[in-house]
This record gives structure tokens, C-alpha cells and sequence, in this order.
């Protein structure tokens, strides 16, 4: 029988590092820096760390994070290829350039470690997308796959992978970059809700807006329904992440699972980690689900 491959990632999966032990899967971990004080993400092995952060951000600070560089990937994948073979899920180049650096890095350990495969993917997702991406690589390993049919099915299911989300306060996406400053002005004067997704390219559009976040559930759940396999029968994998806003989050589970049968009691409810929230901010609220091909 064939020695199952190293499936790899980083901590922008936003799922507790419970996950990542229970999968066996070794993460590159990213760090973030507030009030001149680097942490690490720590994927809540400190129950107390998120609630810490949110303690700063309500605080006052504003928190900012780096990409990760080429001798992080280097140390990260040196260590990996000295026990086999390895499939790294980067996090998607739409919202850093990190890939960028782990292909150059891997270009160098390839030299060092000729007897074994290196195999590096851009997620094209993020946060709870780019989680369930790497869930479903899991289990395709799992399974038995080879770690060229478990690319080649990353491959093929990455721009599948919606990730539909919302938030009424948008000054951590205006300070980012990633929405523009009349965008947010007017969402905070008017009580206006951007619908916003991730496009083809792994990047954040915003293309649509309601007026409060009840109307703002019930467009993000129309619009799962339009696109996920199988409409309002879809049964495929589920999640959703929420910065700060627990109930929300559970009221966006119930509403989906009653808009979505089959995925009674399958939903993940999980939280934002400090990476993602220090660009989105406190109050985002997303569901992540498979379906048809992302667009432009």
C-alpha cells in the first residue's frame, strides 16, 4: 500500500487547531501585530486569545498582519520533506501574496529533498472557504487518493467554493483597501448591508446591498440557493464564520437550515480568527458551500 502523503496548510483556515490534530494536518501559522505587539495565530489553542483581541479592537487598536515570507515556507517545508511526500493548500493569492513566496521557497527545498514531492496550490479561497477546501483535500487523502488525484480534485473543486458574506461595519475593509471609502460611508449612514463574495480570482466583490442585516441574511441565503449544487436540495459540505457575532451566526444556521434541508445538524459554526478579523472587522458574517464555477 502506498505511505499517505503530508497535507499541509496555514492557520487562515479558521477552524479550531482541534481540526487540523484530528486531520493530521501541520500548519504554517501567520501572525498579527497590535499596539506594536506581534502574536501568533494560535487557532485557539489559548481559548482566551480571540476574546483578547476583540478586547483591543473594541479598545481602540487597530490591528495589522504581514504575509509570510520566503524563510518561513523554507523552514516549514524543509522539516515536512524530511518525512515524505507533501501538498501544501496555500491561502488564496486574492488576499495576499504569501503563495507568491511558498512557490519560490519550494523551488529551493525541492533541491534539498530530490527523493520527495512538493506540490504547492493556491487556494484561491479564504477563511472558512479556504477550510472547507482543505477539509475536502483531507478526505480525499483519507480515501486513498494519491497526492496527484487529491491536487488534481483541489484543483477542480477550488472555484467551486462560494463564499458569500456580509457586514454592516466597514471600516476594516475601507482601511484594507478591499472596499472603497464611499462604499462604507454610506453603508454606516444609511444602515446599508454590502453583499459581498469572492470572485474567480480569489478576491473580494462587492455586488449587492440591502438595508439591514435581516434583509442581508435572507439575500446571502437567495443567493447560496442560486448557486450551490442542487439549489435548495443541496447536501454537500457547510460552513459558516462569524467575527463576533455568535447569535447572528446562529441565526444564519437555523435560517439555512430551514431554507436547506439536507443540511440540518451539518452546518459548522465557527469563529473568524484574528488574521482575517483584523480586515474584515467585528460584526462579518459568511457561509461557505459548493457550487457552480466563481465568476469575475
Amino acid at each position: 500500500m502506498e505511505k499517505r502523503f503530508i497535507l499541509s496548510c496555514e492557520s487562515t483556515i479558521d477552524l479550531p487547531y482541534t481540526f487540523a490534530q484530528e486531520r493530521e494536518l501541520p500548519v504554517l501559522p501567520y501572525t498579527y501585530t497590535v499596539d506594536g505587539t506581534v502574536y501568533t495565530d494560535d487557532m485557539r489553542r489559548d481559548p482566551q486569545s480571540l476574546p483578547r483581541f476583540y478586547e483591543m479592537i473594541e479598545a481602540g487598536s487597530l490591528p495589522s498582519t504581514s504575509q509570510l515570507n520566503t524563510s518561513d515556507y523554507e523552514e516549514f517545508f524543509d522539516r515536512l520533506l524530511a518525512e515524505g511526500d507533501v501538498l501544501h493548500i496555500a491561502f488564496g493569492s486574492g488576499m495576499t501574496n504569501s503563495v507568491a513566496n511558498a512557490l519560490i521557497a519550494a523551488d529551493v527545498i525541492r533541491t534539498r529533498h530530490p527523493e520527495h514531492k512538493l506540490i504547492v496550490i493556491d487556494s484561491l479561497c479564504s477563511c472558512g472557504g479556504y477550510g472547507l477546501l482543505v477539509r475536502e483535500a483531507a478526505d480525499r487523502r483519507d480515501e486513498g487518493l494519491s497526492i496527484e488525484e487529491t491536487e488534481a480534485c483541489v484543483l477542480s473543486i477550488r472555484n467551486r467554493v462560494h463564499h458569500q458574506f456580509f457586514c454592516t461595519d466597514l471600516k476594516f475593509f475601507r482601511r484594507s483597501g478591499r472596499v472603497s471609502g464611499i462604499s462604507a460611508v454610506l453603508a454606516s449612514v444609511l444602515n446599508i448591508c454590502p453583499i459581498m463574495h469572492l470572485n474567480a480570482a480569489g478576491r473580494i466583490v462587492l455586488y449587492g446591498k440591502v438595508r439591514g442585516r435581516r434583509n442581508a441574511l435572507k439575500r446571502t441565503l437567495d443567493e447560496m440557493a442560486l448557486h450551490a449544487d442542487g439549489g435548495e436540495a443541496y447536501a454537500g459540505p457547510c460552513i459558516i464564520t462569524h467575527a463576533n457575532c455568535l447569535s447572528d451566526g446562529e441565526e444564519l444556521r437555523a435560517q439555512a437550515e430551514e431554507r436547506f434541508p439536507a443540511l440540518k445538524g451539518r452546518i459548522l459554526l465557527t469563529d473568524i480568527g484574528p488574521v482575517i478579523a483584523s480586515h474584515c472587522g467585528p460584526g462579518t458574517l459568511a457561509i461557505y458551500f459548493l457550487g457552480d464555477e466563481r465568476v469575475e
